[in-house]
């Protein structure tokens, strides 16, 4: 073999070798450019996806809804719609004034002046008054006095929301009936008998219990946050200690109120459980008989009530997320008032009768908040002749030989386990990723955030009666009859409840950031995806996982929408199944229920909790 030969074989193996390092390097390439690819377009991937599942789980079911409204015998008619706004069932003495028939106004005004829509109303304006009335001492005391457990028992008013409310419900059952310990209390001290029970009174305090800690939290903040200066120059200028607070302090609170009463007033005008455990259907809320009118099938009218409640929440979330918007832009200088002891060091007049409204309200503390839930206990373990474990046992003996159209204790608790898993699956996911979007501003961000948080402003029950008149009984698309089944629409029901808790723990630090460690990571190379999961999300960790604990406690004591999905079948959960306790006049096994309802809660709360706080060190 010539050299030449010898150079033109070694060269074709040089270029043999060349090519295939080359398509090697070429192979290899690929999936990594495919990574690059994906880690530059992931965000958008995940806020599509996001949007998709909201679009499928929230929109559609809601626009069913008011499809439904407006649809008789598959024609569009406003027909229902007509009859409901004239009808004083509904809306009293409105009624007559939106049909044109006056002559009707003194009778309606005589027998039915408020109506549904009037006593829904009237029943949030008192709920809220209390509310306020008993969360603004709480707020003075975490924001103006120091002692031991102070910022424990601050962290604590959060609890009640995380509270299953028909649990609550139950409690209030327990405490305020007839044989309750409140009642043994008054005989004792021979004051007599209240009955509290099935009362409007009742429905106030329970939802005095849910609220007044959200008051207590958002006026405590407020008053933290104070320019004592202001009052110190007043008092120089000659003002007395009550001009003083009327003049100086009073206007730096009351945008805090005011949040906390709109956001109170919200939630009471949507409220459920309570209603229909404390008032049944006597005291009707819109909720409630909309719940009615769906056990007898009749989803037209139920579709029109649900939509015009949609709206009034609608209208009224709005309004408060315009004057929340409007009081974020004013800030003023920080600088608070010491805090006082709860022993002072001089036992004045002034300061023995401050103590003193001090314990009084602790006591109150104690009834409304403490007593409820330590009766439910008691009553469970309490029976006509003592201590006793009946209940518990009833619910073994249920569990072990009830039939299958029987409520089954342990059947509920795994239910609840199991949609609490899948519904923090597709909730954590789903609030992160709006919460990226949403904080890094820019043109749409605030209209998506509204969009985002609309689930807030719209009750379980009308997302439970759009899921099951659409997604459950079917949907046909292009030939093809989508439908799913009961569980999944529950935790599809769930997820939608929980994943704006998600986005409103990880929002606020996500925001405050500081963003030249986020542009830092992107200058070295980092993709959009890569700096999320490796600066900004290990900083906010601790939200992330507060937002995981809402997301399953929430869907652990969701009621609204599951006691709908759940009907006829065997995807009832623990709420659902305390509350079928409730319908046989059984008080006991409905506080057995409670009690291992509250249990489950507090533990699957404490154990997310301490994985958060794992992951937040590691």
């Amino acid at each position: 073999m010539s050299r030449d030969e010898r150079d033109g074989g070694s060269r074709k193996s040089d270029h043999r070798t060349d090519g295939g390092q080359t398509a090697g390097r070429r192979e290899s390439a690929t999936p990594k450019r495919g990574l690059e690819w994906f880690e530059r377009h992931a965000l958008a991937i995940l806020g599509v996806a996001t949007a998709l599942v909201l679009a499928v789980l929230f929109y559609y079911p809601v626009l069913t809804v008011f499809v439904e409204a407006v649809r008789v015998g598959g024609q569009f008619s406003l027909g229902t719609v007509r009859e409901i706004l004239t009808d004083s069932f509904y809306f009293g003495v409105l009624a007559p004034l939106l049909g044109g028939n006056f002559s009707e106004l003194g009778d309606v005004a005589a027998s039915t002046p408020l109506g549904l829509f009037g006593f829904t109303a009237f029943q949030a304006f008192l709920s809220t008054i209390a509310s306020v009335a008993l969360g603004l001492p709480g707020a003075y005391v975490l924001s103006r006095y120091e002692f031991w457990g102070r910022r424990t028992i601050r962290s604590l008013t959060i609890l009640p929301f995380v509270l299953p409310s028909i649990m609550v419900a139950i409690g209030f059952v327990a405490f305020f009936g007839t044989n309750g310990p409140l009642n043994d209390l008054l005989g004792f001290l021979g004051l007599g008998q209240v009955n509290l029970l099935f009362t409007l009174e009742a429905i106030i305090v329970a939802h005095a219990f849910y609220n007044a800690p959200l008051v207590a939290r958002v006026t405590t903040a407020a008053w933290e946050g104070v320019d004592a200066r202001m009052v110190e120059t007043a008092r120089s200028l000659g003002a007395n200690p009550i001009r003083a607070f009327r003049d100086v302090l009073a206007p730096q609170l009351l945008p805090a109120v005011l949040t906390g009463a709109l956001l109170t007033f919200v939630f009471t005008f949507m409220s459920f459980p309570i209603v229909l455990a404390l008032g049944g259907f006597e005291l009707a809320t819109v909720e409630v008989w909309v719940y009615s009118l769906v056990q007898d099938l009749d989803y037209s009218e139920a579709a029109v009530l649900a939509v015009i409640e949609t709206v009034l929440s609608l209208v009224l979330t709005y309004a408060y997320l315009r004057y929340e918007a409007r009081q974020a832009g004013s800030n003023r200088a920080v600088n608070p008032p010491p805090r006082k002891r709860l022993v002072p060091g001089e036992w004045t007049p002034s300061a023995l009768a401050e103590r003193a409204g001090v314990l009084v309200y602790a006591v109150v503390v104690a009834v409304v908040f403490v007593g409820p839930l330590a009766s439910m206990v008691v009553e469970s373990i309490t029976g006509p002749n003592g201590l006793t474990f009946q209940y518990y046992q009833f619910l073994l003996e249920r569990q072990a030989t009830g039939a299958s159209f029987q409520t089954k204790p342990g059947v509920a608790v795994q239910n609840s386990l199991l949609f609490g898993v899948a519904a923090l699956l597709v909730a954590l996911p789903m609030g992160v990723t709006i919460a990226v979007l949403t904080t890094r501003g820019g043109r749409g961000s605030k209209v998506a955030d509204a969009a985002a948080m609309a689930p807030l402003a719209v009750s379980g029950v009308v997302v439970g009666l759009g899921m099951l008149r659409g997604l459950v009984f079917g949907v046909e698309l292009f030939g093809t009859r989508l439908q799913i089944g009961g569980p999944v629409a529950i935790v599809a029901a769930h997820a939608v409840a929980a994943y704006p808790f998600v986005v409103r723990n990880v929002a606020p630090p996500l925001s405050g950031i500081d963003r030249s460690m986020v542009e830092s990571s992107r200058a070295l190379g980092a993709s959009r995806v890569r700096a999320l999961l490796d600066v900004e999300l290990p900083l906010v960790a601790s939200g992330v996982a507060a937002g995981a604990a809402f997301a399953f406690a929430i869907s652990i004591g969701e009621f609204d929408s599951t006691v709908i999905l759940a009907t006829g079948s065997t995807s009832y959960t623990m709420p659902v199944a305390v509350e079928r306790y409730i319908g046989n006049r059984t008080l006991g096994p409905a506080t057995a229920m409670g009690t291992v309802l509250l249990a489950v809660t507090s533990l699957s709360f404490v154990v997310i909790d301490r994985l958060g706080g794992r992951f937040e060190r590691g």
